[in-house]
C-alpha cells in the first residue's frame, strides 16, 4: 500500500521537440508545474531545447536527448527524435532518475516516447492525446507492439474522443482526464487593445514590421499552425469575404507558426508568446477554431473560452463535447459544420450580430473545471492508483 502522502519522483516524458510550442508540450509543462506546487518532484525528458517563454521548469529538472528530426506524422509536422544515441540517452535518463513511476505522453509515437516504453522497468502511466481513428501508429501498436503496450499500467485519454481510439485500436480503457489550463493567466477581465506591429499585408514571413497599431474595430482572432492544412485557415480565409461584405470594418487577425502568404485584410503576426496571445484573446470579439480533424481537445479552445471571448468553431466530436452541439440551447458557442466556409461565415455574422456576453460568461465558467487545481488532482490520483497496485518492474527489458 503506498503512502498517500509521500513525495513522488515523477519522470515526465515528451515526445514532441520543446524547441516549438504545441499543446503536449504545453500540458508536460503544465503538468509538471502542477506538481512541483504539491510537492513532488517532476522531471521531464524531451527532444530540443526549454525554449525561454515556456521555462516553468527548473532546468535542472529538464533533460534533453537532443536535436530533433521534422517528420510528417498524423497529418501534421511532429519534430522527433529516435535511434540509437536517443534511446541510450533515455536509458540514463530512466537509471539515473530514480523515479517511482514515469508518465509518458503518446507512448506509441515514434520518438523518445516509444524509446521511454520499451527501456522502462518502473510502473507506467501514460497519456493518449491522439484522436485519429486512422492513425498510423495506432494501427501498428495493435500488433507488433502488443508487447511494449502491456508495460502500461495506467491510462489516461485527453477527451473521449482520444479514448475511442485508445478502446478501438487497442483494445484497452482509459480514464478521461483532459487538457490543464492556467484559468487565472487567461481570466484577466478586459483589457485596453495591445498595440500590435502590423505584418506587411502581402507577404507572411512570420515577423511584424512597421508602426503599432491599436485599434477599436471588431476583431476576429485565428491561433494555429499556418502550413498546416488541418487547422482549417483555409476554411476560415474562405469565409472572411461573406464576412467582411457584412462587416467591412472587421479586424481579422492571424497568428501562428509557419509561412504562407495571406489576404491584404488579414493581419499576420506569426509565432507570438503566451502573454501576447493572453492579451490578443482578452480583447478579442470572436475567435475561430476551424480545424478540420485530428483535434483530440483544442487546449487553445479552453483558453478562449477562459478569457471570455466568444467562440465559433468547427463540429468535431472533441469540439463539441466542450461547447455543445448546434442545437443545444445552453451551448457555449457557435458550432458550424466542419469544412463550410459559408456556415462559419454565418457563425460569425450571428456572434458579431447577436453578442451574449451570458453565453460567454458561462463558457468561462465552464472552462474553469479545466484548471490544473481540478486536473492536477485526477492525474495524482492516478499515480497513487498506479504505485499501490504495480509493482516496480525488474525484467531487463531494455532496447538496445
Amino acid at each position: 500500500m503506498t503512502d498517500q502522502r509521500r513525495s513522488l519522483r515523477v519522470g515526465l516524458v515528451c515526445p514532441y521537440s520543446f524547441d516549438v510550442a504545441g499543446g503536449v508540450q504545453n500540458h508536460v509543462l503544465g503538468l509538471a508545474r502542477y506538481l512541483r506546487q504539491a510537492g513532488h518532484r517532476p522531471y521531464v525528458l524531451a527532444p530540443g531545447e526549454l525554449r525561454p517563454s515556456a521555462a516553468t521548469l527548473d532546468l535542472e529538472d529538464f533533460v534533453s536527448v537532443g536535436a530533433a528530426v521534422a517528420v510528417p506524422y498524423n497529418g501534421s509536422v511532429a519534430r522527433v527524435s529516435f535511434g540509437p544515441l536517443s534511446a541510450a540517452r533515455v536509458r540514463r535518463w530512466l537509471r539515473n532518475g530514480k523515479f517511482d513511476l514515469i508518465h509518458i505522453h503518446e507512448p506509441i509515437t515514434p520518438s523518445i516516447s516509444l524509446l521511454a516504453l520499451w527501456a522502462a522497468e518502473q510502473p507506467v502511466v501514460a497519456t493518449f492525446h491522439t484522436a485519429t481513428p486512422r492513425s498510423r501508429s495506432m494501427q501498428l501498436a495493435s500488433g507488433v507492439l502488443r508487447a511494449a503496450i502491456e508495460k502500461i499500467d495506467a491510462g489516461i485519454a485527453v477527451s473521449e474522443s482520444a479514448r475511442s481510439v485508445v478502446v478501438q485500436h487497442l483494445g484497452r480503457d482509459a480514464v478521461v482526464i483532459p487538457n490543464g489550463i492556467r484559468f487565472d493567466d487567461f481570466a484577466r477581465g478586459p483589457h485596453l487593445r495591445p498595440e500590435l506591429a502590423e505584418a506587411h499585408p502581402s507577404t507572411n514571413s512570420g515577423r511584424t514590421a512597421g508602426s503599432p497599431m491599436p485599434s477599436q474595430q471588431p476583431r476576429l482572432i485565428f491561433i494555429g499552425r499556418l502550413d498546416e492544412p488541418r487547422k482549417g485557415l483555409d476554411v476560415l480565409l474562405a469565409a472572411i469575404p461573406q464576412i467582411r461584405a457584412a462587416r467591412p470594418d472587421l479586424e481579422v487577425i492571424v497568428a501562428g507558426q509557419g509561412s504562407r502568404r495571406l489576404p491584404s485584410c488579414c493581419r499576420s503576426l506569426g509565432t507570438i508568446s503566451d502573454e501576447t496571445k493572453i492579451a490578443l484573446l482578452n480583447t478579442a470579439d470572436v475567435f475561430v477554431a476551424p480545424q478540420l480533424a485530428r483535434e483530440s481537445f483544442g487546449i487553445v479552445l479552453l483558453e478562449a473560452m477562459a478569457s471570455g471571448v466568444q467562440i465559433v468553431a468547427s463540429d468535431l466530436p472533441s469540439f463539441v463535447d466542450v461547447l455543445g452541439g448546434p442545437h443545444d440551447a445552453s451551448r457555449l458557442g457557435e458550432v458550424f459544420t466542419v469544412g463550410d466556409h459559408r456556415a462559419l461565415a454565418g457563425a460569425v455574422l450571428h456572434v458579431l450580430d447577436h453578442p451574449s456576453p451570458l453565453r460567454a460568461a458561462r463558457a468561462q465558467q465552464a472552462a474553469r473545471h479545466y484548471d490544473w487545481s481540478s486536473v492536477g488532482p485526477a492525474v495524482l490520483a492516478v499515480y497513487r492508483a498506479t504505485l499501490s497496485a504495480a509493482p516496480a518492474r525488474r525484467t531487463g527489458n531494455v532496447v538496445g
